[in-house]
């Protein structure tokens, strides 16, 4: 007799036990919070011919952004598509398939078709979710959610992911109030949902309301740092609102604690503690040997080049630690992937080699090359994914750059442009006055 999920679903090849484990798995994956692998390897080794458990495994393994994960991912799809399986499972199955190859733009799209016909697959929605995330779509975080909301209902389970997930298709659509909404009343319903946090997290974030974000954060933190495989992420969002309060001592007890800097190897965690390093960096903070210890942690990426988002944030760690040799391995790897085939050639091209230049020649005193190369890739940085929060370290570069090179003009419209934006923020604030200081320039 077929198994079925929770939401009707056939599983081909499942047993009732090996499902209820795929069933723990994906509410992990929903939650951010638990462990997912553990659970779909106990399903795997009841059911080996379990289609849709090959498929959440290379779901789990293709998002991580790291080359050896991406290798299980495609022993997943290989895997899977030697099974007798549904329509349904081989649209998975394909959608896998072409992440595996690095196909990115394809497996969201062949995910979207599969939701618009079964708007109730819960597993397709949370990889298209991440795969719009991962590609910077912005216009997709919100709209693959908000098609599939009127099939879905609150006592249906995983409902609180799509709140969590439409919460921040809505942030970063600049729909503050309406993500605020979503992203709380998915915490409500599932107090451990790590990205419904996040979510509420980067609406304040991007309305500079400190004091907001830290009580939002320091409420509950058990809720989202228990079991969580997001917490680092979250921690970082902390972070943030003490760095731009100017409280830069909490911004390092952070990174030395929680953020565990320089401490996991994992490259969704590396990339936050780059990101706040160089902040630090940025505002002239005294960062000791911290870059040393986290650019030995990228070392193993710098040959990779897989993913250009990841590269700009090794590059942040090679620049930092004053590592010109890694710093040398990395572009030359992005030359190569360039070159070759999948999406990440033109995320590179367009946007991560450009970056990790002026990265480069940043740390190295070259403000005016650092400017060269980043003012014009500002209004397309989103094609090589990250979300708002997380591209703003381009910006803040940006601006460094031009206060420290003495380019007057520059550095007072990027720092309106910047106040404009974010009235309430104290760190505009004060790059503004930065701004105004500098002395004119000679006609």
């Amino acid at each position: 007799m077929t198994v079925h999920d929770r939401l009707g679903f056939a599983l081909s090849g499942a047993s009732a036990d090996s499902a209820e484990d795929y069933e723990t798995g994906l509410a992990a994956l929903q939650r951010f919070a638990g462990d997912p692998v553990d659970a779909v390897e106990r399903a795997l080794a009841a059911s080996p011919a379990f289609v849709m458990a090959h498929v959440l495994k290379g779901w789990l393994y293709g998002l991580a952004t790291e080359p050896e994960a991406t290798k299980v991912a495609r022993r997943c799809f290989e895997a899977a598509r030697a099974l007798p399986m549904t329509a349904r499972e081989a649209g998975h199955v394909a959608a896998l398939g072409a992440l595996a190859q690095g196909q990115w733009h394809r497996a969201g799209l062949l995910l979207e078709d599969l939701t618009i016909e079964m708007p109730r697959d819960a597993l397709a929605l949370q990889a298209g979710h991440q795969i719009d995330f991962f590609t910077g779509n912005a216009r997709m975080l919100r709209d693959r959610i908000a098609r599939a909301l009127p099939a879905w209902d609150a006592a249906m389970p995983g409902y609180h992911a799509l709140l969590s997930a439409h919460a921040f298709g809505l942030e970063e659509t600049g729909d503050y109030a309406r993500a605020e909404a979503s992203g709380r009343q998915a915490v409500e319903l599932e107090p451990r949902d790590g990205w419904g946090q996040h979510a509420v997290a980067h609406v304040m974030e991007m309305q500079s309301r400190q004091a907001d974000g830290i009580a939002w954060m320091r409420a509950n933190p058990d809720n989202w740092t228990a079991e969580s495989f997001f917490q680092v992420h979250n921690w970082w969002h902390l972070a943030l609102f003490h760095f731009d309060l100017g409280e830069t001592d909490e911004v390092l007890a952070l990174y030395d604690g929680p953020i565990r800097g320089g401490e996991s190897a994992v490259a969704l965690n590396m990339v936050d503690a780059s990101a706040i390093l160089w902040r630090l960096f940025l505002r002239g903070v005294d960062t000791g040997g911290r870059w040393e210890q986290l650019a030995e942690l990228w070392a193993p990426f710098a040959g990779a080049a897989n993913y250009a988002f990841n590269d700009v944030h090794a590059m942040m760690a090679f620049a930092g630690a004053g590592r010109g040799d890694l710093a040398a391995n990395l572009l030359e790897a992005q030359r190569a992937a360039i070159e070759s085939g999948g999406d990440n050639a033109a995320f590179t091209r367009d946007v991560g080699h450009p970056a990790s230049l002026a990265i480069r020649a940043f740390a190295d005193g070259d403000h005016r090359t650092a400017i060269e190369l980043l003012k014009p890739i500002r209004a397309i940085a989103h094609r090589f994914g990250g979300s708002h929060a997380q591209r703003d370290v381009l910006d803040l570069t940006l601006m460094e750059a031009a206060l420290r090179a003495g380019e007057r003009p520059l550095a007072f419209a990027l720092a309106a442009e910047r106040h404009a934006l974010r009235p309430q923020s104290p760190f505009s604030d004060l790059l503004l006055r930065r701004a105004q200081a500098l002395p004119a320039m000679a006609p």
